[in-house]
């Protein structure tokens, strides 16, 4: 005698188990993947010794096709601009709060703004690619003058807060030797930004800072 399928009110019995269901990739709300792809390219350029990103190698480690990419950007060039954007954004509107900042002298002001620019780049190696320029080299031109523009700015920052130190110190000619002081400043900066990717960011630019700022400024 066969056993009869035995049913209750209210309760259904399951006759095979529910498929497992497909996973559902969540769609990015507006403008996170652009971030998202630009976290991966400063992410692959943190990589000691990396060659050359391209876009097929951006694309495979964010899981996405070249044509997602460009959805976003129109070219690699453009991603570039965007961690350009990133740098300068971040360090100006610090440095703005430095030059607000009331009773500091400006050799005082100048040692921070310097020591802003290394702490920056120590916590952000594959930002400092771009910032020496190592990262451009195959890159379109006007990103290396983005670059060249970022330093030069910082530099005539310099050259302002000095000014008034050298004029306080009795110096004769107070500008030309803050614009001489502004771009050993400058120079030694960079100096310490290309040391720290060449070493493949083993040789942190805040090696003997403090000690180093001591004697230059």
């Amino acid at each position: 005698m066969q056993n009869e399928e035995t049913s209750y009110p209210g309760v259904e019995t399951p006759t095979e188990p529910p498929a497992a269901a497909a996973p559902v990739r969540k769609r990015p709300k507006p403008g996170e993947r652009r971030v998202q792809i630009l976290q991966a390219l400063a992410a692959m350029l943190e990589q000691p010794g990396a060659e050359r990103v391209t876009t097929a190698a951006l694309a495979a480690r964010l899981d996405v096709s070249e044509a997602a990419l460009y959805r976003h950007f129109a070219s690699k060039a453009q991603m570039f601009e965007g961690l350009i954007d990133f740098i300068e954004q971040s360090v100006f509107t610090l440095v703005n709060q430095i030059l607000e900042r009331e009773g500091a002298t400006g050799a005082q002001q100048a040692a921070r703004i310097l020591t802003l620019l290394v702490q920056f780049a120590e916590r952000n190696p594959g930002m400092t690619r771009v910032m020496v320029g190592d990262a451009l080299v195959f890159e379109n031109e006007r990103l290396q003058q983005r670059m060249n523009q970022f330093f030069d700015k910082i530099e005539a920052t310099l050259r302002q807060v000095l000014r008034g130190t050298a004029a306080a110190d009795g110096s004769a000619t107070p500008t030309v030797d803050a614009q001489v002081r502004a771009a050993a400043l400058t120079a030694f900066v960079v100096g310490q930004l290309q040391r720290f990717t060449r070493s493949g960011f083993r040789r942190p630019p805040s090696e003997h800072l403090e000690a180093t700022i001591a004697l230059i400024v």
